[in-house]
């Protein structure tokens, strides 16, 4: 595997010129908004349509097994476990698409794939053949579509706007699945009380639908994808780690990502759930309500975005991420005193871990698109993808056992402290350093 060396400074776009689509502009050639940019709007609505989506099949798929199949307890974790398992292939499965020409089509045709999967469970249901094995392969194959979708997606939004939109464009998306987690689950349970959760996993079916449909109108001018002679998806997913590994850049992204993940998934939405109503004797209505606001502060975060990099710098924005995200977990801890205190308590903390998780989502994002050399996108999209998530399941498994053996308590306090210790991996790094995406030190092959 080939070292990096630094490449002259260039502005971001350079490194993929050919292949993208320039944003909006007026007359005097002035950037403009990108809602008047078309492929932007088309892509942006078909995401938002099919996160609305998602957030109804959240709910929908486990009551599935719970009401129609009447699954134990186990069995509902199953979905979760399958739902994320294909992103432990994510190297072989980015490797794969990286060989493909034709990104945006593979896109569309994960969305009709899902489409018609979903679509297979209310017809079960109706015709009475619904199984639980039926549930869990739909689940499975619909997050391995996803993968595939996501590894493509990475090279598809570098063609489609010019770097300077990065940050922008990311945070117009992560505004858009902020606004679905906080009206998704409200619409999902209303259609699974007036259709029956298997009849209301049609509105996600159909969601993805609309989202192809929209994605075939998209334009842009694809990269073809060049392949060595006679290299494999096995040698492809290697090379994508190894550049991960090697990328200074992305190897500190990938350790900070990885720390924040596994610490902050100690907890999950079970355990806050848990710690809420145990720890802090709150009635359901006011739990939902504190997790609602806890949306609320994603959807802020995905706003300002843009606007903290622009005046801190990008790479600072990360940082202040970093330590934002995780650190809220511990004021829930002190949460005491009458019920109003306790639900305003955790409803801060929420709100808190929202706003950071969205700042360092949306910087963190736009800083990879640009690092990235375009030639690796999608293996390089898997590689990451397959540490960064395959480590989730670990934390939520070590989470529980720690909250059994020393408290609830401590297991937030540990979450709080060992996620803000993923700063350490961006100090030495050049992240902090990064002001906008166009000053940013290029890095490639030795051998490009």
């Amino acid at each position: 595997m080939t070292p990096w060396r630094a490449a002259s400074r260039r502005a971001a776009s350079d490194a993929s010129s050919r292949h993208v689509v320039s944003g909006p502009r007026d007359a005097s050639g002035t950037a403009t908004s990108l809602w008047r940019h078309r492929p932007f709007l088309l892509t942006w609505t078909s995401s938002a349509i099919s996160q609305a989506g998602d957030r109804v099949s959240e709910v929908a798929v486990p009551l599935i097994a719970v009401t129609a199949l009447d699954a134990s307890a186990g069995q509902v974790a199953w979905l979760t476990a399958l739902a994320w398992a294909p992103n432990l292939l994510g190297m072989l499965l980015g490797a794969w698409v990286d060989g493909r020409p034709g990104k945006r089509r593979l896109i569309i045709g994960c969305d009709v794939f899902r489409a018609v999967a979903l679509l297979s469970l209310p017809a079960a249901w109706l015709w009475g053949t619904l199984t639980t094995a039926h549930l869990y392969a739909v689940v499975l194959l619909c997050g391995a579509a996803g993968v595939l979708a996501g590894c493509a997606f990475t090279p598809f939004f570098t063609w489609l706007l010019p770097a300077s939109s990065y940050v922008d464009a990311n945070s117009k998306f992560s505004a858009a699945r902020s606004a679905s987690f906080i009206a998704g689950p409200a619409l999902g349970g209303g259609l699974v009380q007036a259709l029956t959760a298997p009849v209301a996993v049609v509105v996600d079916a159909v969601s993805f639908l609309a989202s192809a449909l929209l994605l075939r109108r998209v334009r842009v001018a694809e990269a073809v994808p060049e392949r060595r002679q006679g290299q494999g998806v096995w040698q492809g997913a290697r090379e994508g780690l190894a550049l991960v590994l090697r990328h200074p850049v992305l190897r500190a992204s990938l350790g900070c990502t990885t720390t924040i993940n596994f610490f902050t998934f100690l907890t999950g939405s079970g355990l806050v759930v848990l710690f809420a109503d145990r720890e802090l004797g709150l009635p359901p209505g006011v739990i939902g309500l504190t997790l609602g606001i806890g949306a609320t502060g994603s959807l802020v975060g995905a706003l300002v975005a843009p606007r903290v990099s622009r005046r801190i710098g990008i790479g600072r924005a990360v940082a202040v991420g970093t330590v934002l995200f995780p650190a809220p977990f511990a004021l829930a801890v002190v949460a005491d005193g009458p019920l109003w205190a306790r639900a305003g308590v955790l409803g801060a903390a929420q709100f808190l871990i929202g706003l950071g998780v969205m700042l360092f989502d949306v910087s963190l994002n736009s800083l990879m698109a640009a690092a990235i050399p375009v030639e690796v996108r999608s293996r390089v999209t898997g590689a990451y993808s397959t540490v960064n998530y395959g480590v989730r399941p670990l934390g939520a498994v070590v989470g529980g056992a720690l909250a059994g053996g020393a408290g609830l308590r401590t297991t937030f306090v540990v979450a709080a402290v060992g996620g803000m210790l993923s700063l350490l991996w961006l100090l030495p790094s050049p992240i902090p350093g990064i002001r906008t995406l166009d000053s940013m030190e290029r890095y490639e092959p030795a051998d490009a």
